[in-house]
């Protein structure tokens, strides 16, 4: 028995027809049958009631259906761990990213990493940073993209781009009318992030506050924080890169006095067998962000 004669048996019950099951498979119909017969004897039972009009898998083909899918799954998937260690810009990579950040970047790098590495297929996953260096170490991902650093000796990480914070205020608040901000003037009515996320704690250390903030609103999205500064209910910092979705809001945009912002970097593991996709990925990422980069440089 070898896989070529599973996935013949495999063909013959999907198609319930011997021409259409060969055709599929590439071959002339009398190979099939033969290979199915061969295959009959070699269990001892009846795999197919044929008649002149349909193929029909008998009981014991059914029960034994799973088997063969099973087998000839686990041998492709053996081939696809082959094929990507044999060239590490093929097949999938799976890349986390912080929900600060991820609707804002997937959108300008993903068109870019397709045309530069078409045989990589990148399967994002969002999640905030303690969840997304869990699956990391756990070997559920293969790289994350972060806006802290990460720690131990077990995981590696490159910078991609600075990205500055500004203001977000409502149209009519006291600050609205100045050039520049100052970080601590956003203290009175600044609303943050939920705990979790990084930019609340980078929000709330730019601001010189604590992490208590008594009755003050936290959100568990960065949509819900611009939503809520449009109807004017406070202020806040949001990342460059979704200034863009704050303008549309209705939001004001200011600078602020000094240069404050955050550093995102690519992070994976220090033994990952792959590091030349983790490469790949980050300079097609930072050549899409130079620009940006430079522009609040």
């Amino acid at each position: 028995m070898n896989l070529r004669d599973l996935r013949y048996l495999l063909a013959v019950a999907e198609h319930e027809h011997f021409g259409r099951a060969a055709q599929a498979c590439g071959i002339s119909q009398p190979t099939l049958s033969v290979q199915v017969r061969k295959l009959e004897e070699l269990l001892g039972v009846t795999l197919f009631e044929r008649s002149s009009k349909r193929v029909a898998p008998t009981e014991v083909c059914s029960q034994l259906l799973g088997h063969a899918q099973s087998a000839v799954a686990e041998a492709e998937a053996m081939f696809s761990v082959a094929r990507n260690l044999r060239d590490p810009l093929a097949g999938r990579f799976r890349l986390g990213i912080i929900p600060t950040l991820a609707p804002y970047l997937l959108p300008l790098i993903f068109a870019p990493l397709h045309e530069a590495l078409p045989q990589l297929e990148i399967e994002p996953w969002e999640d905030q940073t303690v969840a997304l260096l869990e699956r990391l170490r756990n070997h559920e991902l293969d790289a994350a993209l972060l806006a802290t650093e990460a720690e131990g000796t077990d995981l590696l990480s490159h910078t991609l781009f600075d990205e500055p914070f500004l203001a977000a205020l409502p149209p009519e608040h006291r600050l609205a009318s100045r050039p520049t901000v100052s970080e601590t003037d956003l203290a009175r009515d600044i609303l943050v992030l939920a705990d979790g996320h990084c930019l609340r704690d980078q929000t709330l250390a730019a601001c010189g506050q604590s992490g208590a903030l008594g009755g003050a609103l936290r959100a568990s999205s960065l949509s819900t924080l611009l939503n809520m500064v449009a109807a004017g209910y406070g202020t806040t910092l949001i990342p460059g890169l979704a200034a863009g979705a704050a303008e549309d809001a209705g939001i004001v945009l200011r600078p602020l006095s000094t240069k404050v912002g955050r550093m995102v970097r690519i992070v994976w593991r220090s033994q990952f067998s792959r590091k030349a996709a983790v490469d790949a990925v980050r300079d097609v990422i930072a050549n899409r962000l130079r620009g940006f980069a430079a522009a609040n440089a």
